[in-house]
């Protein structure tokens, strides 16, 4: 394989993967066509994420398959349940024109659907067009953000990288690291099992995330064996099908945290919990103490995953954003875009910021756990969706063919009985001693589970 990007060189502050090597890639180096190296970005994301678990095994028996690399960053376009492709965008979502440009809007979950209306003054999604066509792009975008929707307008790279919010998330490391005091640190007894066919066995995450990039990590840790429970607001249920793509080898609980009792009973779980990954918003989580600062002081050996859209600075840190939304502010939709008749916008052949993202906060709990062995303290790493875009704009194209097929090879698919019906789908992209990883349970019906923990987690 031609060369993979280091992604992996963020893990290397760490003094577990200071000197770690490189997991192995095989395959194909190139099968998107398009003006990005989305392989690249997606090779080196899922590559790390095996170089660090080859670290925390202390062996070298993980690698990537660009094949079953290609097929999990559009796993939700391979599954298929009781034989149906599963939903994707809503219809009110996706491109739309404004008076002087373009937008795009998310609108897949139904409480977002309502606050865009309610921005537009409209009543019926066949009054967005008509609405937008009558204001700017960026008035559209302040219009439907005050009101907590979530909308972005299509920039051009320039136009992107004058912003105040670009400049916040352009310089630094990919995956930034903060230590936890290793004096305050209560014992921890879990230890990966190298040899095993688990190596995260009995490892216990609490999983507060949604959507693709977050459930990407946790759906990666659980296939390694990790006791993973997702827990989700019962006010604001996740989308079917998303859920069932992401929730192989996870359990499902509901808390509503502002519930009397609720907050205490979940930090309870933290507090016999060896990760925490959550993937809100910025600031969604602090009037709970549940940011990565507080958890930090709390329970310092506890090893903290934390993701979102735009990242912890700049004026869009609080602001609500898909993996759809990055792109179009980037830049990157514009570079996709199509001339054939009057310029249209386009995106990457999959949504490979939320995939990205997802293997490098996999990535970063893993080397984490590998430094906790020597430091007995946990810690915390922050990803961005945003950033991850500057990361793929900042690698070379000199070996991209715009000739290319355009699509990814054909898969291998999986089948498995679940509550939700018959499920076909693909696996986890690593390779254990060169033998595929596999799901090993179905989701779980949404909300399910007890606020608890596994006796064992092995299967």
């Amino acid at each position: 394989m031609e060369a993979v990007p280091d992604l992996a060189s963020s893990l290397r502050v760490l003094d577990a993967l200071r000197s770690a090597v490189r997991a192995q890639c095989s395959g194909p180096r190139q099968w998107w066509s398009g003006a990005l190296d989305v392989e690249g970005l997606a090779m080196g994301a899922v590559q790390a994420t095996a170089t660090a678990l080859n670290a925390l095994t202390e062996s070298g028996r993980y690698s990537a398959s660009s094949t079953r690399v290609a097929a999990a960053f559009d796993s939700l376009g391979h599954l298929r349940i009781d034989g149906r492709h599963a939903e994707g965008f809503a219809p009110i979502s996706g491109f739309r024109r404004t008076a002087d440009g373009w937008i795009r809007l998310h609108a897949n979950y139904p409480h977002h659907a309502e606050r865009l209306m309610r921005a537009l003054n409209v009543s019926t999604p066949g009054d967005v067009d008509i609405a937008l066509s009558r204001v700017t792009a960026d008035d559209a975008e302040a219009l439907i953000t005050s009101h907590h929707g979530a909308a972005a307008v299509v920039r051009t790279r320039d136009a992107w990288t004058s912003t105040a919010m670009r400049a916040a998330v352009a310089s630094g490391p990919w995956i930034s690291f903060t230590a936890s005091v290793p004096s305050r640190v209560r014992g921890h007894t879990w230890i990966p099992a190298p040899g095993g066919v688990l190596p995260l066995a009995g490892l216990r995450v609490l999983d507060l995330t949604r959507v693709i990039a977050g459930p990407v990590a946790t759906r990666l840790l659980g296939a390694l064996g990790a006791d993973v429970l997702r827990i989700d607001p019962p006010a604001l249920p996740e989308l079917a099908d998303a859920f069932i793509d992401t929730g192989f080898d996870k359990r499902s609980a509901e808390a509503d945290l502002a519930a009397p009792g609720v907050l205490g009973r979940v930090e309870e779980l933290i507090a016999s919990a060896d990760v925490f990954i959550s993937g809100y918003r910025g600031g969604a989580l602090e009037r709970f103490g549940l940011d990565p600062e507080s958890l930090r002081e709390r329970w310092p050996g506890l090893v903290v995953g934390t993701l979102d859209a735009w990242g912890s600075e700049g004026p869009w840190s609080g602001r609500r954003g898909f993996d759809s939304l990055v792109q179009a502010a980037s830049g990157i939709a514009v570079a996709y875009g199509t001339n054939d008749d009057g310029f249209r916008p386009g995106a990457l052949p999959v949504q490979a910021l939320d995939h990205a993202t997802g293997y490098g906060v996999a990535a970063a709990v893993l080397a984490l756990l590998a430094e906790r062995h020597g430091t007995r303290a946990g810690g915390s790493a922050r990803l961005s969706l945003a950033r991850t875009a500057e990361e793929l704009f900042a690698l070379p194209a000199t070996l991209l063919d715009s000739q290319g097929s355009g699509s990814a090879p054909d898969p291998a698919l999986s089948a498995m009985d679940s509550p939700y019906g018959s499920l076909r789908h693909v696996g986890p992209p690593l390779l254990a001693d060169g033998v595929p990883l596999k799901y090993r349970r179905p989701p779980a019906p949404y909300g399910s589970s007890a606020l608890g923990w596994q006796v064992s987690s092995e299967p």
